[in-house]
């Protein structure tokens, strides 16, 4: 631990470790002038966008944190193979990503947003908690059951807190408002600020003092979340709130329906080929629910779900490639990369980092390009992301070559490859969570998210079936055989780019952003009654 040696003495990974201390101090600093200020609004956005942009960084300080351990914690504390151990990290967190569609439907429904997320955060911080009983390891340490327990609380926790955290972020802005988009980008950024700091300092302590220390931090983080969300209540104006008045013994059955959820996710994650099945059925299903309800729907509203369900679509490809990053590639670091004295799950950090530096120009870029009528719309947006993803393996793979087999692979490529995927995160994912919650009927506006979760949890599915394959017959991985395969995927996200760019017009005009109106009032504002101003910042978004 660094506060246990001299200074003289700290290597990369301390003073990284220390640094990211620094900054979590400053963030919180800056956190603390914005909630006492009076003022409504601070950097031009609601004081309720940045109440969930700090719940929501706890929140990913403890998941992301937690995920940069998880691939190491199974190959070398409960001692499953490399080729097990990913298909597990790829089952817990696709499961993470469906469980969003039964807390988005009961939000919808029932409970409203901002009781589903303090329920879901509950869960989460009880999730963190228990994945610091570690036991003695090995998959005959009778412990492990409590392990399974503990990614089952983080998945359906997850499930209560993802989809809806994100509506309400939606909630406290009009439909035509210009700043959504930057909105969602800034939200972004609080993810990837959690992230971030979460997987440096989780990471550190998790390898280099104990497991127990990395997940009783994770835990602290999320207790830290929660305490944020319930003293942010004001500052929401109203949004999240149940549709309804809820009896109590009806409320206290939809906390008892997220309890049994945990029974099932704990056998789920212990049998992975289970969950494959379980993707293909609840896929069709939801699919087939959702065209239901748009059929019942005019011309416009339902090619709106059509463009939705396109780009929805694209989630398993990209988060299947990009999703290596916590299983296949986080090993390959620890084994094959030149990394020095740094502990290989603090790479994990490079993704949000490059974010944190990233998403405000691309935030400006957007608004930018939209005056001038160049935006690209979401669906070009979306194979930018596949081509970056896909080009993002190909520059490793040529990196990791143009050393030799033997030869350690150098670090540098670790951050093309990241810097490559972040670019095209950015093109997907805050695009995507915008264009869901503005296209969605705002009778489905949780569902809806959660099909968006949903299919990133297929997504993750694959990426760990990806990631089992690098292990080969044996079960270890092989640098030659992972570079193989990254070198395919990579090749056939390139390919998907190219088409989707090419579709991209007609799914565009399926979009009718030119028609859009608001339906709802915006949350707290409804007294105001000031005039709707229907397109008047998605000429930019319009343009292919």
């Amino acid at each position: 631990m660094t506060g246990l040696k001299s200074m003289s003495a700290w290597n990369e990974g301390d003073w990284i470790a220390v640094i990211a201390l620094v900054l979590l101090a400053g963030f919180l600093a800056v956190g603390a002038s914005i909630a006492v200020s009076r003022k409504p609004e601070a950097f031009g956005h609601p004081k309720g966008l940045y109440m969930l942009f700090f719940a929501e960084m706890w929140e990913r300080f403890s998941y992301y944190g937690m995920r940069a351990l998880l691939i190491f914690y199974l190959t070398q504390h409960w001692l499953f193979n490399d080729s097990k151990s990913n298909l597990i990290y790829g089952a817990y967190t696709s499961l993470v990503y469906i469980t969003p569609v039964l807390g988005g439907y009961l939000a919808d429904r029932y409970l409203g947003q901002r009781k589903a997320v303090l329920f879901g955060g509950i869960l989460l911080a009880l999730g963190h908690a228990t994945m610091a009983i570690e036991g003695v390891g090995g998959q005959n340490d009778p412990t492990i059951n409590v392990f399974w327990l503990a990614l089952a609380l983080i998945i359906v926790g997850s499930g209560f807190l993802k989809a809806n955290i994100s509506v309400m972020v939606g909630q406290l802005y009009r439909l035509t408002d210009m700043r959504r988009d930057a909105a969602y980008t800034i939200f972004y950024m609080g993810i990837n600020v959690g992230a971030a700091l979460g997987t440096i300092l989780v990471g550190y302590l998790g390898q280099r003092i104990g497991w127990n220390w990395g997940f009783g931090l994770a835990g602290i983080g999320m207790v830290a979340g929660l305490i944020v969300f319930v003293l942010g209540k004001k500052v929401l104006l109203g949004a999240g709130e149940a549709p309804a008045p809820l009896e109590r013994n009806k409320e206290i059955l939809l906390y008892g329906t997220g309890l049994a959820a945990v029974a099932v996710m704990w056998a789920l994650v212990q049998y992975q080929d289970v969950i494959q099945t379980l993707l293909i059925i609840s896929g069709v299903a939801l699919l087939g629910y959702v065209l239901y309800e748009a059929f019942k729907l005019d011309k416009e509203p339902r090619e709106r779900i059509f463009a939705i369900l396109f780009l929805i679509a694209l989630n398993p490809l990209f988060w299947g490639l990009f999703e290596q990053a916590g299983g296949s590639l986080n090993l390959y670091t620890d084994r094959f990369v030149a990394i020095g004295d740094v502990p290989a799950s603090i790479f994990q950090s490079i993704n949000p980092i490059y974010i944190i530096l990233f998403a405000p120009a691309f935030a400006a870029l957007w608004v930018v390009l939209g005056k001038r009528g160049l935006e690209p719309s979401a669906p070009a947006k979306f194979g930018l992301a596949l081509l970056q993803v896909g080009a993002g393996f190909l520059v490793f793979v040529l990196g990791a070559n143009s050393v030799g087999a033997e030869a350690m692979t150098p670090v540098i490529f670790v951050f093309l490859i990241y810097l490559l995927h972040t670019t095209g995160e950015l093109c997907l994912s805050p695009v995507g969570l915008s264009a869901m919650n503005r296209l969605a009927p705002s009778f489905m506006a949780s569902l809806i998210m959660g099909a968006w979760f949903y299919m990133t949890a297929v997504g993750n599915f694959v990426a760990g079936k990806i990631g089992e394959a690098t292990g080969g017959e044996g079960g270890e991985m092989s640098k030659e055989l992972t570079l193989s395969i990254y070198n395919q995927i990579g090749w056939v996200a390139v390919g998907a780019g190219v088409i989707v760019l090419a579709l991209s017009p007609i799914v565009k005009r399926w979009m009718h952003l030119d028609t859009l109106r608001d339906t709802r009032d915006l949350a707290g504002d409804r007294e105001l009654g000031e005039p709707q101003a229907a397109g008047a910042n998605l000429a930019g978004e319009a343009k292919a």
